[in-house]
């Protein structure tokens, strides 16, 4: 400050030094005896002009100050301002750690007092919930509570070795006489009690001299070489095997995370790694004719292919990359993220995420983003604008003046499946307060609205019979049947996949487990209008639920 007040004071004093100058070459001229060549006014622009360049320098290098000035106050601010967003987000992690933390001492107290009360009487049924036996505690929302206690349970009875098989001893015979296909059929039997079978098919298959074996054996006709004509998309028989294989797998994966490394090591010997190694060669080659957006992430034959390499422990066998493109062939099943942990893939996830972000799939890209704890990577919240935005371009090309009525109705439940698949997202993940949901639900409520008068227009619209009179006589006043709204939400095959679930959607949070913890994510719901349909992991169907 010192050094500028003085270049100051000094310009300052600049025009008395030249007046100086000026009367003393006055003077100088006065007296000389020669004429000189150099007159005043070349002096005085000679330094005029040193004075004029030397105030510009000046003033730019004040203006450069006060340039860096702003800089750093910018700086300063946009550091505290990151600071107080890096202690907010401290203190919600804070908080959310310590509801999970409640939730599972909760759960586990519980799971305690029960077991306490079993052993001391006498045994008991004991339920194995299979959708969350492999979900830790304080993954799971705190209505999973009662679920977790039976999956303490079971674990606990297992390792107690007092766990019997009650609901169906029949299970039990097949695995003991190694009847592989007597048990798929046992389970196609009772397709509708397929939970209660979960739950004790593990046990089940301890009770086999192989269980591996077992369970590879049943794997026979996953693929119907015999008929090369059968559709498998189309087969409902084939898809209910198919499931029944893939549930046998999990089961078997469920045993093992139960044993010590020396009982799996046992069960999972070489020449059973090798039989498996010989199934998954001769599976590999017909993925390579699955379409990835045909599959809209809900592939079994992907999944089974995946669930053979981490329930045998042969993923090491194959290339990384290969098995990584396959990610998305199965990225809307509940079992993905824990397939990717268990087969090493999670370092290849960022690239997994951005193929379905770029393929449409944007919720199936926040889901695993979250399970992954690559969020900072892959925001959520312009993730889930940019796939309602997509959808609403998709159907932007139909216009409610010129379009049939089925087409506008298709284009409204398409907008509708998104917007409720982006809301069920928002609150699995709470991210309420980044992105508000009232907006979202004004707009479904809107489109029901909409849909349900359109749909009582139409019956309104239909000529009704007419209807005798009690007496006989003539014929009574017509009645208009106002049919009752029920939602049903198509399916929709499009680019942009519509996400319908059953269920709420679970992914397990980051963990560095690679070992046997796939049964627990698995859920087999059926679908009245599906035939044999069951053991499904993910169905996008009706209404929406993550």
């Amino acid at each position: 400050m010192e050094d500028t007040q003085s270049v100051v004071s000094f310009m300052d004093s600049t025009a008395s030094k030249i007046q100086q100058l000026q009367k003393a070459f006055a003077e100088l001229e006065s007296q000389r005896a020669l004429t000189l060549n150099l007159k005043w006014k070349d002096l005085e622009e000679h330094f005029s002009g040193l004075e004029k360049s030397l105030k510009r320098r000046f003033h730019e290098l004040e203006d450069q100050e006060k340039e860096f000035e702003t800089k750093t106050r910018n700086a300063r601010e946009m550091l505290q301002k990151r600071e107080a967003d890096v202690v907010a987000k401290e203190q919600a992690t804070l908080v959310r750690l310590q509801k999970k933390r409640d939730a599972a001492v909760f759960a586990i107290t519980n799971a305690l007092e029960k077991h306490g009360k079993l052993s001391s009487e006498q045994p008991a049924d004991v339920n194995c919930n299979g959708d969350s036996g492999e979900l830790s505690v304080e993954e799971k929302p705190p209505d999973s509570v009662a679920t977790e206690n039976n999956s303490e349970d079971v674990k606990s009875s297992f390792e107690n070795g007092n766990f019997e098989v009650k609901s169906y001893p029949q299970l039990v015979k097949l695995c003991e006489n190694m009847d592989s296909e007597g048990l798929q059929k046992f389970i196609s039997d009772n397709r509708k009690n397929l939970a209660a079978l979960k739950e004790e098919i593990p046990w089940a298959l301890k009770a086999a001299a192989s269980p591996a074996r077992l369970v590879l054996e049943s794997l026979e006709g996953f693929y119907l070489s015999e008929v090369p004509n059968v559709d498998g998309k189309k087969d409902s028989n084939l898809l209910g095997l198919r499931r029944t294989c893939i549930m046998l797998m999990e089961c078997l994966s469920f045993l093992l995370s139960n044993l010590d490394i020396v009982s799996v090591s046992a069960l999972i010997s070489e020449d059973i790694k090798d039989q498996a190694k010989l199934i998954a060669e001769e599976w590999k080659p017909k993925l390579d004719s699955l379409d990835m957006d045909a599959s809209n992430g809900n592939s079994l034959e992907a999944h089974a292919f995946l669930q053979l390499l981490a329930t045998f422990g042969i993923a090491s066998d194959f290339n990384e990359e290969e098995l990584s493109r396959l990610i998305p062939m199965v990225s809307r099943r509940r079992q993905a993220a824990d397939l990717c942990r268990s087969l090493g893939l999670s370092e290849k996830m960022p690239g997994v995420i951005e193929v379905l972000v770029n393929s449409g799939r944007q919720i199936d890209a926040v889901n695993l983003a979250f399970a992954f704890g690559l969020t900072d990577q892959f925001s959520p919240v312009p993730l889930l604008k940019s796939y309602l935005k997509e959808a609403k371009k998709a159907t932007s090309h139909v216009k409610p003046g010129n379009a049939s009525p089925a087409a506008q109705t298709e284009v409204s439940e398409r907008e509708l499946t998104a917007l409720k698949a982006v809301i069920k997202c928002i609150e699995e993940h709470n991210l309420e307060e980044q992105y508000p949901v009232d907006p979202l639900q004004k707009r479904v409520l809107l489109l029901e609205k909409a849909k349900a008068d359109k749909k009582r227009a139409t019956e309104a619209a239909k000529p009704q019979p007419k209807r005798p009179r009690a007496s006989g006589a003539g014929y009574g006043p017509r009645v208009t049947n106002v049919a009752v709204d029920k939602t049903f939400y198509p399916r929709v095959t499009d680019r942009y996949v519509q996400y319908v679930y059953e269920r709420p959607y679970v992914y397990t949070g980051p963990a560095d487990n690679h070992s046997h913890s796939l049964l627990g994510s698995a859920t087999y719901n059926f679908s009245p209008n599906h035939g044999n349909y069951f053991g499904n992991g993910y169905q996008y169907q009706a209404p929406y639920h993550h």
